[in-house]
């Protein structure tokens, strides 16, 4: 296992102890997704490029399209042929973005199509008190009033956690949103026998509109479609949606542009970028922290930096954009879904 690379561009390691324990074992990990719209940068560029690094590290990746889940938070309003429509639309668009093949896709009703899942969801919930889950709702977007009126809402907590139980996962990954799930699973775990999961957790993205980034009401979310760049986007909608992007200049906190570049251009596609400025000649910049400097500095133009970003990221997505475009029954879910 390469731990470097396991633990590159995490947020957080719930532990780094316990992840170099699992040193020489073969290792299984997971990440899940509500099928629920189309794929955006956060889910896409982050996440997948996650479980690249762990594929690539020796980790054996699976991927949970949690339908079920899906359906219990109201997506699509619980039309379930939508969910799978979007299901695949996300296999698809994880595949084109360049997930290994090897990564294993599997359905949430491929796991509860089982008497054991429902046995350790019982005994998962049998030792969760009421506030405790009503703490793990943001892993929903959820408040936790919810489930005042809609007490299906009290099983998603549940699930997620046997889902980690019932795979029998070693590692759990997921952006920091999904961290209440897992230290209740990493704390339900030595009591109820089950192995106690590592927990990666990767950083969220600011919504195009700003705010910040650890309020979760501020993520980039597939919900809120002007505010986020999703992978099949056309190069003129990531144009009109990166120029009315919040990037105020010289400021670098929750700066949704620059937290593309953070999180997903140093990390994943780019060694040193060149900022062609429209005045005072053009910046060779070698790493995030040397453009952060140049940016609060004002040295870079909040236009300049926006028409940089948004050439890098149709470039990025170019092989998506051409997968779609060449399985036109794919624009074809697209359309159904809405």
């Amino acid at each position: 296992m390469n731990i470097e690379k396991v633990i590159k561009n995490a947020e957080e390691i719930v532990t780094l102890e316990d992840l170099k324990s699992l040193e020489g074992k073969n290792l299984k990990g997971y990440i899940g997704f509500e099928p629920s719209g189309l794929v955006h940068l956060g889910t896409g560029l982050i996440c997948g490029n996650k479980v690249k690094d762990l594929v690539e590290s020796g980790i054996n990746m699976r991927i949970l399209l949690a339908d079920w889940h899906a359906y219990i938070n109201d997506k699509f309003g619980g039309d379930m042929e939508k969910i799978r429509l979007s299901a695949e639309i996300m296999k698809q668009s994880f595949l084109a973005i360049g997930v290994p093949e090897s990564v294993d896709f599997v359905y949430a009703d491929d796991l509860v199509d089982s008497k054991q899942y429902w046995e350790k969801i019982i005994k998962v919930a049998k030792n969760t008190t009421l506030n405790r889950v009503r703490r793990a709702m943001d892993i929903m977007g959820r408040k936790d009033t919810d489930m005042d009126l809609d007490s299906s809402k009290i099983i998603y907590p549940f699930m997620q956690v046997t889902d980690i139980f019932h795979m029998d996962l070693d590692i759990a990954l997921g952006g920091m949103d999904q961290r209440h799930a897992h230290m209740l699973a990493r704390e339900l775990a030595p009591k109820l026998g089950f192995k106690k999961p590592v927990a990666i957790h990767t950083p969220l993205l600011t919504g195009l509109k700003g705010g910040n980034r650890m309020d979760f009401t501020s993520k980039m979310s597939k919900s809120k479609a002007d505010s986020a760049i999703f992978v099949t986007d056309s190069p003129e909608k990531i144009k009109s949606k990166i120029k009315g992007a919040f990037c105020p200049e010289g400021d670098v906190e929750n700066n949704p542009i620059l937290d593309i570049y953070r999180y997903i251009i140093f990390p994943y596609y780019k060694n040193e970028i060149k900022i062609e400025k429209k005045y005072g000649g053009d910046i060779i910049v070698k790493n995030y922290k040397e453009l952060e400097e140049f940016y609060s500095k004002r040295e870079i133009h909040p236009l300049d930096l926006k028409e940089n970003i948004s050439e890098i990221l149709i470039e990025i997505l170019e092989p998506v954009r051409k997968h779609f475009n060449n399985h036109p029954e794919l624009q074809e879910m697209i359309n159904k879904i809405g």
